[in-house]
Parts: structure tokens; C-alpha cells; sequence
């Protein structure tokens, strides 16, 4: 089992950890939750080693491999494939050993450095790196490629592909959610849901941690409480426990009498309608969170747009892309005042380059985008750089956006404002390079507030967020009265938010008539039919030579593909030899790493086994080279 005990560590004068413990059992699965600065990666670090503690001991089992996610970039040449398989250590440990046996022509070493290989599954290793990193959206013509030709998103999925392959007995995992969309975080969760190990894990995504923990570990003002529950149950309890603060419990139920009287007025008014369910959706969370927002001791709301054009936005046959590649195209679209859409889809098919369009932040392709008179956009981009400039500091940004874009304000106005986000006293002249992913994120939303959008378009806001930052989030938008477009893979923030989808897939947008359970189910079809349409282009491919002799009308400059089969009739007959050969060879290899496994050989038996299983490796390479070599020729001659 894994125990802090009564440890004390501080950074600094910093105290993180004053005499705190806590126990995980063997293949335990808790989520490490406390607010941004707590000290979760600082305990993160003191499991690893890289931080020793000031008191108390960190009891695990010595035997204990422990996986996680390096947070750096890599520069390397090496292929993604590759840089994978990289981070499974038994398995580099054992194909070092391999070739130091081979360097020295040791048989015996040889042989149990195959012995080892097998042990540690070098056969299908492979196998498994590639869909890990199929799994996580890349795509086949991207398992080769040098990892530094990736960029900083996709470079921390081959990070987090590295760490689930290594066998770990503890998986450390430190918001391994940010940098993925909704199908590879699907994906990820069934995977963890097999993992067989202890796991802790780091994250602000609620419907993540609901699902795959059912331990949850509260960092808070030094202590770690452990509660046996997900996500949503710590906060009941939690919650429970707060509301026995009466000042807490008074505040928040006037923000529900708040809520209430607006339901109570517009809700049988048409035109007020949506948002009148959009309270009562923040009333039905309020109920239950704000005791823990309370304790954040952060909110903040949208104020009130100064119009509301109807129409918002008309697209009319719009295409939208980058260079001369059109990703989504023929956009025909309305989005009207008070909406709440949510735009799904896969990775790469072009979720936020609709959203930069809308934005201004590129140009369209094609088509004509119409706006209604008055529009202002509100744009929160997936990477705050976008909009943020390193040098200078949160106050220089409100200064420029007060003179640039309004409302105008006074300096100490601005300071004013800046401190709802927690931006107070020498931090409102830090630069932006240095503030946290986190802080950034506040900023952003500053930013946004500031210039009373009636529409916000919205790209991954919650990437850096904590938890209660999410939920004040969630809590602002459903009281804001424009129109929100957003792209997240936050499910939660998107059940709490959005009324209707469009789902942009195959290069179009379109309606997509569901919730996000309906979504779930439908990227799982899409899965299965992938899978389905690649076994029958494997079998097309096994079957070609047969299906090209069929009956088929004559071209202009006719070719005999009667002579062509015929010619390819003695390659094929080698090919199905070498498949043979290479079989019966798999069988010996197979047989031959089993006999090595008997204690009982003696050192120049093993010795002798070990050389054995170099052969048999060289030959299997040999004759799969020659199976390949054989149908490329064959497909040369059929294609004519």
C-alpha cells in the first residue's frame, strides 16, 4: 500500500503539508482535488523523489514502478512509435541487455536476455504503443513521425502515451485531460477503467474523476482528507459539511431566492424561456456547490449586453480553413440571441477553425458571414497566447482594451475590476509570460467581461481552470443573457451550459439531434465502423490477386488481366511459401523461449538455446522482409 505519514513539507515559508497522512490501498484509483496552489504537483513530486519532506515518511512497496507524465517538450528526431515504447523502462532495460549480450557473443546472456523479452511483452510491444497512440487521435500516417514535428498540444499526447506504456504499479497522472478533445478523453477513461494498478490522478474535469476514481483526496489549507467517493460524492459531503456555516449557507440562499424570482417572473414568457431554464439549471447546482464556491472565494458574472442583434450571425454557404486547405465547408447557418450551442467533433476536423472564423481571428475561404447591427464577439481562445502579449502585465491589457475596444475607464477603475479576478496589489503589473496557465485563463475571462459581449465564442476555457474556477464559470454563463458558442471538452460544463448542438464531421456542420450520452454513443459506432471498414479492406488486400481476374468491362486500351493473374501466379505462390516458412518459424521462436524458461538447462544448454533464438529472430525478419518484397511485386504486376 502506499501511506504518507504525519509528513510536513514546505517550499520556501511556505508550509504545503503540516502533518498530514493518508493511505492507498493496492489498485486504488483517487483523484488528488485542492485549489490551484495547494500543493498537489508539490506532492506529486514528493512520491516521485524529486522533493524529500521536512517530516514524517512516504511508505511504498521498494518494488513499485511508477509511471507519469513528464510535463517537458521534447526535441527529438525520433518517431512517435518509438518515443513510446521509450517509456516502457523494463522493456528498454531488457533490449539493452539483448544487445550487450550480442556485443559480447554471449550465448548464455543472449538467451536470457531473450527470456527477459518475453517476460516484459517485447513481441507486441509495438502493437500496443501504436494504439495507445491511435487511441489518443493520431492518425496511422503519424505513428513514424519525428515527435519534434508535432506542436506543444500533440507533443504532451505522446507524453501521456509514454506513461500508460510503461507497466506502472503507481500511475501518476497531472491533468493529463487538457490537451485532448472529447473522443481521445472517452478513450482515455476506458483505458484507466483496465488499468489494474493504484492510480492518482490531477485533474479539474468532474465527469472525468467521477469516472474513473471512487477514492477522492481533498488538498486543503495543509491537511489531506481522504473521502471514499468520486468527484460528485466528495462534494456532497463536502458540501454538507459547509453549509454548517451559517454566514456560507446565508449567502448562498440568497443567491437562490435571486435565482428563483427571475424563473418565477420570465418563466412563462416565451421570448425569456431559454434562460429561464438556464436558471434553473444554475439553481439546481447552486443548491449543492456553492458552499465550496463560497470557500474559493471567487465568482463573477457577465454584465448585461447593451443589445441583442436578431440575428447574431447568418453564415451563408461559408468555408473555412488555412492556406488553399478548406477543412469545413458549405456552412449554412443562423445563430440567433439567447442560444446556447455546443460544437462537437473529432480532433482535426476543424471544431475551432469554425470558432476563429466567427472570431475575426482568420479569414473565411468562401461564402459570406452576415452580422446583425450591433454585434459584439466576446473570444476566450484555446491558447490564451492568442490574445495575451508576454510582456506586458494584466493592468497594461485592461488599460489597451478600456482605450481601444470600451468601455473607457479610469485607471483605478480598472484595478478595481481586476481584483474580482484575483488579479490585486504588484500582480496587476506581472507580466503575462509569468503568470500560471491558470492565471492567464482569469485574465482572458477579464478581458471578455470587460467589453460586455453579446456574444461569446469560447475554444477550451476551462484547460487551466480549477475546479471552482469551472464551476463559477459555469454558474456566469448560465446567468449571462447573449448568445454562448463554445467548444469544450469539459462534458460537465457542457451539460450545464448548452441547449442544442452542431457537430462539425466530414467536412460539414450539422445539426446534431442529442445530449452529450447520445454523443458518447455515436463516436462509439463511428469506432466500430472504422474497425469494421478496416478488416474489409484487410480482407480486399488478402483477396485481391482472385477479385482482379474476375469479369470486367474493357477499358479504352484494354489490358489482359487474365496474363497479368497468370504472371503474378508463380510471386504469389513464393509469397504463401515465405508465409509458411515465417509461420513455422513464429512456432520455434515460440517453442524455443519456452524451453529457455526451464531451470533445470544446463549454462551451455542455455548457451546453445540463446544462440538458437538469434537465429530464429534473424530469420523471422528475413522472411517478413520477403513477404512484403513479394506482394509489392505482385501488386505491380496486377495493377498493370
Amino acid at each position: 500500500m502506499l501511506q504518507f505519514k504525519s509528513i510536513t513539507l514546505r517550499r520556501g515559508v511556505k508550509v504545503v503539508l503540516q502533518n498530514a497522512s493518508f493511505t492507498l490501498q493496492p489498485g486504488e484509483k483517487a483523484s488528488l482535488v485542492g485549489r490551484n496552489g495547494a500543493g498537489k504537483s508539490s506532492l506529486f513530486s514528493l512520491l516521485t523523489g524529486r522533493l524529500q519532506s521536512d517530516q514524517g515518511e512516504v511508505e511504498m512497496p521498494p518494488r513499485w514502478e511508477i509511471a507519469e507524465v513528464a510535463q517537458d517538450m521534447p526535441e527529438t528526431e525520433t518517431g512517435a512509435t518509438e518515443f513510446v515504447l521509450e517509456g516502457d523502462r523494463p522493456l528498454m532495460a531488457a533490449r539493452a541487455a539483448l544487445t550487450a549480450a550480442e556485443d559480447a557473443d554471449d550465448g548464455l546472456a543472449i538467451g536470457e536476455a531473450h527470456a527477459l523479452l518475453g517476460e516484459v511483452g517485447a513481441f507486441d510491444a509495438s502493437a500496443r504503443a501504436q494504439s495507445l497512440l491511435l487511441g489518443l487521435g493520431f492518425r496511422v500516417s503519424q505513428l513514424d513521425a519525428p515527435v519534434n514535428s508535432f506542436s506543444g498540444g500533440w507533443r504532451m499526447r505522446l507524453q501521456l502515451a509514454r506513461a500508460l506504456m510503461c507497466p506502472g504499479d503507481l500511475l501518476l497522472l497531472d491533468e493529463p485531460t487538457n490537451h485532448l478533445d472529447l473522443d481521445a478523453l472517452v478513450w482515455l477513461e476506458a483505458w484507466l477503467l483496465r488499468f489494474d494498478g493504484t492510480m492518482l490522478v490531477i485533474s479539474h474535469d468532474r465527469e472525468f474523476l467521477d469516472a474513473i476514481t471512487k477514492v477522492t483526496l481533498h488538498l486543503d489549507e495543509t491537511q489531506v482528507t481522504r473521502y471514499g467517493s468520486n468527484y460528485s460524492g466528495f462534494e456532497l459531503m463536502r458540501a454538507e459539511r459547509m453549509e454548517q456555516q451559517q454566514a456560507a449557507y446565508s449567502k448562498q440562499q440568497e443567491k437562490v431566492a435571486h435565482l428563483q424570482r427571475f424563473i418565477d417572473r420570465f418563466k412563462a414568457k416565451a421570448s425569456k424561456a431559454k434562460q429561464a431554464q438556464s436558471r434553473v439549471k444554475a439553481l439546481d447546482r447552486m443548491t449543492r456547490l456553492a458552499p465550496i464556491l463560497m470557500s474559493a472565494d471567487f465568482e463573477f458574472e457577465f454584465r448585461e449586453p447593451q443589445s441583442l442583434p436578431n440575428p447574431m450571425i447568418v453564415l451563408d454557404d461559408v468555408s473555412v480553413g488555412y492556406g488553399d486547405n478548406v477543412i469545413v465547408s458549405n456552412i449554412n447557418k443562423s445563430v440567433l440571441p439567447g442560444q446556447r450551442i455546443g460544437i462537437l467533433g473529432a480532433n482535426g476536423q476543424g471544431k475551432s477553425t469554425v470558432v476563429k472564423t466567427l472570431a475575426g481571428a482568420i479569414q473565411r475561404m468562401g461564402g459570406h458571414i452576415q452580422e446583425g447591427k450591433g454585434l459584439s464577439i466576446g473570444y476566450f481562445a484555446q491558447q490564451e497566447l492568442d490574445v495575451l502579449r508576454l510582456e506586458e502585465g494584466p493592468l497594461e491589457h485592461m488599460v489597451r482594451l478600456a482605450r481601444d475596444v470600451g468601455p473607457a475607464a479610469r485607471e483605478q477603475e480598472l484595478r478595481d475590476f481586476l481584483g474580482r479576478f484575483r488579479f490585486t496589489g504588484a500582480m496587476v503589473g506581472q507580466e503575462v509570460g509569468s503568470l500560471s496557465g491558470g492565471e492567464k485563463a482569469r485574465l482572458v475571462l477579464a478581458m471578455l467581461v470587460w467589453q460586455r459581449p453579446n456574444l461569446l465564442l469560447m475554444d477550451e476555457p476551462t484547460n487551466h481552470l480549477d475546479l471552482t474556477t469551472r464551476e463559477a464559470l459555469s454558474m456566469a454563463l448560465n446567468e449571462y443573457e447573449g448568445t454562448v458558442m463554445l467548444v469544450s471538452h469539459d462534458r460537465a460544463l457542457l451539460r450545464e451550459v448548452c441547449d442544442e448542438f452542431w457537430l462539425v464531421t466530414g467536412g460539414e456542420v450539422r445539426p446534431f439531434d442529442g445530449d452529450l450520452d447520445d454523443y458518447q454513443k455515436w463516436l462509439l459506432e463511428q469506432s466500430k465502423e472504422m474497425a469494421r471498414r478496416a478488416r474489409e479492406e484487410d480482407r480486399a488486400m488478402l483477396n485481391k490477386p482472385v477479385a482482379v481476374a474476375a469479369p470486367a468491362p474493357a477499358p479504352a486500351a484494354p489490358v489482359n488481366r487474365l496474363k497479368l493473374a497468370e504472371r503474378a501466379k508463380p510471386l504469389q505462390k513464393r509469397q504463401q511459401q515465405a508465409e509458411q516458412a515465417l509461420e513455422a518459424a513464429q512456432q520455434e521462436h515460440a517453442r524455443a523461449l519456452a524451453a529457455l524458461g526451464n531451470t533445470g538447462l544446463a549454462p551451455a544448454a542455455r548457451a546453445e538455446q540463446g544462440r538458437q533464438l538469434k537465429a530464429l529472430d534473424d530469420r523471422i525478419a528475413t522472411l517478413e522482409a520477403q513477404w512484403l518484397a513479394l506482394g509489392e511485386q505482385i501488386e505491380a504486376i496486377l495493377a498493370g
